[in-house]
């Protein structure tokens, strides 16, 4: 019966793999075509970006920039999840601080990144530190509610479970709390990869002498079309590598005990 099962797995997989490269080839081919009827540099062909691509690898460029890019994002989001995620526990599990932060979260959300960016540059200096700041604080508050509301959903009878059992406070937080956090930092996981890695862009483009960001404001200045996509699907592909090969199989593997449950 399992095997039945994995393979039915396994060739749904295959099944939604043909279906995505696909639709890939289709896009390809209709940018290609839209590209020819309106034979303008606004918009390059395929071949054109990819022609670009390979001159930014042969020189070296692509991989420094890309590498720089990648560093601010991975800072920026393990501060903001950090930092969000202990804020955002603390908040759910305690209603009167919770009460009293709440404006706070409501500004920090509605004050535009550009806005936190610049200020940062400002304040602190056009250096690394005042970059990575400004992306992490731009998420932060994404984080505490997201975590906040999982606070919230914790099971009550677990918690007694755990008081009665007289659960170290590690013992506690590693097999009560965690487990049913779990979907919850999935899911600010997700969407703070997505927002950091744009606003981290934007960031190196007003104030950074290196990274994807400030290649597309060089290239933008010289009106090099098929250079600012090359550089921008190349990072787009390493955000779909990590989409791939650490997210997706790290869900997977924090939510291995709720398979073994259902068995």
């Amino acid at each position: 019966m399992m095997s039945v099962a994995k393979a039915s797995v396994r060739r749904s997989q295959g099944s939604s793999f043909v279906i995505s490269v696909t639709s890939l080839c289709v896009f390809v081919l209709v940018w290609a075509v839209v590209a020819w009827w309106l034979d303008d540099n606004a918009l390059p062909t395929p071949s054109a970006v990819w022609q670009s691509l390979v001159v930014e690898f042969r020189s070296g460029e692509l991989f420094h920039h890309l590498g720089m890019t990648l560093l601010r994002v991975i800072a920026a989001f393990i501060v903001a999840m950090a930092v969000g995620s202990a804020i955002g526990i603390w908040l759910g599990m305690q209603p009167l601080a919770n009460r009293v932060v709440d404006p706070w979260l409501i500004l920090l959300l509605n004050i535009p990144a550009l806005v936190i960016i610049v200020l940062s540059y400002i304040w602190f200096g056009l250096n690394e530190a005042a970059a990575i700041g400004a992306v992490a604080l731009n998420k932060i508050p994404n984080v505490v509610i997201t975590l906040r509301e999982g606070a919230r959903s914790l099971n009550p009878e677990f918690a007694e479970m755990a008081q009665v059992y007289r659960f170290s406070f590690m013992k506690r937080l590693r097999h009560v709390v965690l487990p049913q956090l779990q979907p919850f930092f999935a899911a600010a996981t997700r969407s703070g990869i997505s927002l950091i890695w744009k606003i981290v862009l934007i960031v190196e483009l007003l104030g950074r002498s290196n990274g994807v960001g400030f290649q597309i404001h060089l290239y933008f200045q010289l009106f090099d079309v098929a250079t600012i996509l090359a550089y921008t699907f190349a990072f787009i592909g390493v955000m779909l590598v990590v989409e791939y090969g650490v997210l997706q199989p790290l869900d997977k593997y924090t939510n291995r005990w709720r398979g073994t449950h259902e068995r």
